[in-house]
């Protein structure tokens, strides 16, 4: 898979600094993050790809029948895309650490992506996730740094869903944090503090 298989943001890493990739929600595109990558880690990489289908006309990363309702064929087939896009990305960056940050929609195939390819990344936020199925076991999660945010009244995420993917993330080993805020689906202020610590972290 080609490093352009996606219309997409990228800007070259720094020295020794991490390369990040960020995922937008739906409607959203591949300026969404970078702004916010660049205010915590100034000398990060960035690769921000753009959801190649149309929800009347807002940019998803994968389709649905209706809220909460994935196409579950769709899905597998995108997350193998992006996927071998990622891979792509990492395999120019080699010994580089690589982190993962997706809002809402891009918080799914990025958690799509680690159920079945863990090793891609060594550290994420997956901010209002929506994962409405059991992922398959994965001993490979083990050795990933993850960070959960989520809004306690959230109607598009519905909080004990949250709750069951960490959970879902613990069972497999793998190290997590989480941030929930008293409000829906949108992104606190506290959130961004919380992902700006989780990210800087040595």
């Amino acid at each position: 898979m080609s490093t352009d298989s996606y219309i997409h943001f990228h800007q070259a890493p720094q020295a020794d600094a991490p390369l990040v990739f960020t995922f937008h929600g739906t409607g959203g595109d591949e300026h969404q993050f970078p702004g916010l990558i660049n205010r915590i880690l100034p000398e990060a990489g960035i690769v921000s790809p753009r959801g190649d289908v149309s929800e009347y006309g807002a940019a998803r990363f994968f389709k649905r029948t209706g809220e909460g309702v994935y196409d579950m064929a769709d899905l597998a087939e995108r997350t193998a895309k992006m996927a071998a896009f990622i891979h792509a990305h990492k395999a120019q960056n080699p010994d580089r650490p690589i982190y993962g940050l997706g809002y809402s929609n891009g918080a799914n195939i990025l958690a799509s992506v680690l159920f079945g390819a863990p090793d891609l990344f060594d550290r994420v936020v997956l901010m209002h996730p929506l994962i409405p199925f059991d992922p398959p076991a994965q001993a490979g999660l083990q050795t990933l740094s993850a960070l959960v945010t989520a809004g306690q009244r959230d109607p598009i995420c519905p909080l004990p869903l949250t709750e069951r993917l960490i959970a879902y993330f613990e069972a497999q080993g793998a190290s997590v944090e989480t941030f929930l805020h008293q409000g829906g689906h949108e992104v606190s202020q506290g959130e961004v503090d919380a992902i700006a610590a989780f990210l800087q972290k040595a």
